[in-house]
């Protein structure tokens, strides 16, 4: 059965409930302009109900008292669910977010079902119950001597919402979705109003795996729908991925209620290529920097610092692979590059651009919009020489296919300006000395580092997040289970 892309009513408490409002909105494929569904738009008393309902589900539904591996048998068949959809629910990532077929499979897919699964996994085999040791002790009260212990206890926090952005649409929600549900926590998410149907392609599939009423709805809206998830009381925690001025203005509305608050954000990452590196490999995973979803991507590395030695080189290879890729429509098989998401986010990356040439940037190549391109929200992938860090696009977040090429001449020189950033999500060091790349990677001040480019995939065994301005918090690994969990300790008296 195809995924529906045609939707009139939000999933609220298990069922399809039409907004109160009664808007709809048209979805667009960033590629072509055309419309490719349609899709609800809620409002914030939209996102009341689905707030009174996770809470109720909560408060007294089976979710959070089932047994871990009860609640893994029911997530593990909502996964399996997924999986027979793959071919459906990539081709909707390459119309709706304009992804390539290599991204859309791999990163979107593959990599949301492979967290997916280690979630399942982990509350399969982990030990919620916890005891500590056994100790004897003088007992304040009594002057007698007291055998006592402890044990640790994890529970679910409680109303959990999660709010995603337009770049990896699919792969973000399960990102969210994976670790709530998981947790046994009850889950309302709110997809970006560019990608609303990568999240409501959801609501059937949960419907279909049985997950008891009010555990997961799906709100979609603006930012009225935003503050009331975001401010309301019964809400305990909110997981954002997006922006860092977003993401600061959330915290802001969550702090009266003292919420916890999750942020995954914005990144401006830095690529070390030290003199000794493999050229060849390091000018490629530039290129991956570049173009990957049309630069749209939180951890892409695109401040380029390339050791003055080999810059001029490195530029020309990466100016030559460039040139080399085809960008169109992302639905045909060659196409290396996508478009933006939409009109308004082009006109910001030029802005960027024009931005970068005034200040003094040099632009090695790209720029504008390809000729000829007259459908989609197109742009080349664009490379700029930059004579220091400092200038605006060094040092913003431009979200489109801009890096910026830094030279440096001493490793101490490279440090210092890879940590010269608001931000650290992400970094890398390449270099055919192994140690010495390990030794950079140990002072950059940011959440990850891939060395020669690392393992090629993301590891959801260990967990993913940032410095500074780059978020709060972590997503995988048990860290990122934790965000969801409280965690009671229990005192007795053994004897």
């Amino acid at each position: 059965m195809a995924l529906p892309t045609h939707f009139d009513s939000l999933y609220i408490g298990g069922s399809w409930v039409k907004p109160i409002g009664g808007e709809t909105s048209a979805v667009i494929n960033p590629a072509t302009e055309e419309v490719i569904g349609k899709a609800p738009v809620g409002t914030g008393a939209d996102a009341d109900a689905a707030i009174a309902a996770a809470r109720d589900a909560f408060d007294h539904g089976p979710w959070p008292k089932m047994a871990w591996r009860e609640r893994a048998g029911v997530l593990q068949q909502l996964h399996d669910a997924l999986m027979t959809r793959k071919e459906e629910i990539v081709q909707l990532c390459v119309a709706e977010a304009g992804s390539i077929v290599p991204v859309a499979s791999i990163m979107q897919f593959d990599m949301a079902m492979d967290g997916l699964q280690y979630y399942i996994h982990q509350i399969e085999r982990r030990e919620f119950v916890t005891p500590s040791s056994v100790s004897a002790h003088t007992n304040w009260a009594t002057g007698g001597e007291t055998l006592g212990s402890t044990v640790k206890v994890y529970e679910p926090l409680g109303v959990s919402v999660g709010i995603t952005a337009y770049n990896y649409p699919f792969f973000l929600n399960l990102a969210k979705l994976g670790p709530a549900l998981a947790s046994g926590c009850t889950f309302i998410l709110k997809p970006a109003p560019q990608t609303p149907l990568e999240a409501l392609i959801l609501g059937d599939i949960a419907s279909e795996v049985g997950l008891p009423p009010g555990v997961f709805s799906i709100v979609t809206g603006g930012a009225d729908v935003g503050e009331k998830l975001t401010t309301d009381p019964r809400v305990d925690q909110i997981s954002f991925t997006g922006s860092d001025k977003i993401g600061a203005m959330i915290q802001a509305q969550a702090a009266p209620t003292l919420k916890r608050v999750t942020l995954e954000l914005g990144g401006k990452s830095a690529m070390i290529v030290c003199e000794d590196a493999d050229l060849e490999q390091a000018a490629f995973a530039g290129l991956i920097n570049l173009t990957n979803q049309c630069g749209q991507g939180c951890v892409l590395q695109t401040r380029q610092l390339v050791h003055n030695a080999i810059k001029g080189q490195y530029i020309e290879m990466l100016k030559a692979m460039a040139s080399q890729v085809k960008l169109g429509n992302p639905a045909d098989p060659d196409t290396g590059m996508g478009p933006l998401i939409s009109a308004a986010q082009r006109e910001r990356v030029l802005a960027f651009i024009e931005q970068g040439k005034a200040d003094g940037n040099t632009l090695v190549c790209g720029g504008t919009i390809p000729p000829g391109m007259d459908s989609g929200f197109f742009i080349e992938p664009t490379i700029f020489d930059c004579p220091n860090n400092s200038t605006a696009i060094a040092q913003e977040e431009i979200f489109g296919p801009v890096v910026c090429v830094i030279g440096f001449d001493t490793e101490e020189e490279a440090i210092a300006i890879a940590n010269d950033s608001q931000y650290g999500l992400s970094g890398g060091v390449f270099s055919q000395d192994p140690g010495k790349a390990y030794r950079i990677g140990m002072k950059m001040r940011t959440g990850g580092v891939l060395i020669n480019g690392g393992g090629g995939r993301l590891n959801p065994s260990v967990p993913f997040g940032g410095y500074k301005r780059s978020g709060i918090g972590r997503e995988y690994g048990e860290e990122g289970l934790n965000e969801y969990l409280e965690i009671k300790v229990i005192d007795f008296r053994a004897a």
